[in-house]
């Protein structure tokens, strides 16, 4: 540990750099996990409502943002957080990931069928239980799940930091 004082910019260059996001978890009335299939990963298919923050956005108007741009949903519920996700860079990308997960509460079948999709970034809504998604996700997907529906069901927020990009 120096004791060298750095001016601001100089010292920001040497923080590590990362990404944030942020989304909305949806279940239906039957508690099912309410997902989209994302086009454009094979890895990751099926996702909340999110994405990544944009400059001068919170994470909580990036997840209503988002929701919106993926769903038409315009949700009006309180900020409530469940999980708080971590993951540490990798080969695949440079860049620590921060994301923050809010609940968007349950959503009615009528709400789930008009949801509308962006083509362009998913092509298919689902609500299954939540032992009939462990085999269509990656088991860290399906453990975020899983740390999502443990807050939702406590009430208690959880802190999933094994959201690595691995090498």
């Amino acid at each position: 540990m120096t004791s060298t004082w750095l001016p601001p910019e100089e010292f920001a260059a040497t923080l590590p750099k990362a990404t944030a996001f942020a989304c909305l978890f949806f279940t239906d009335e039957q508690e099912r996990p309410v997902q989209l299939r994302a086009v454009y990963s094979r890895s990751h298919p099926w996702q909340w409502p999110g994405g990544g923050m944009e400059e001068g956005e919170r994470p909580w108007e990036t997840a209503l943002r988002e929701c919106r741009e993926e769903t038409g949903i315009v949700h009006d519920g309180p900020p409530r957080l469940l999980t708080t996700v971590f993951g540490l860079p990798g080969r695949k990308w440079p860049y620590s990931s921060i994301g923050f997960v809010f609940d968007g509460g349950r959503l009615t079948a009528g709400q789930i069928r008009r949801i509308a999709l962006d083509p362009a970034e998913h092509d298919d809504v689902r609500a299954l239980p939540l032992d009939r998604w462990r085999n269509l996700m990656p088991p860290q997907d399906f453990a975020r799940l899983e740390a999502a529906m443990e807050a939702r069901r406590t009430g208690t927020a959880t802190y999933f930091d094994t959201w690595d990009w691995g090498d």
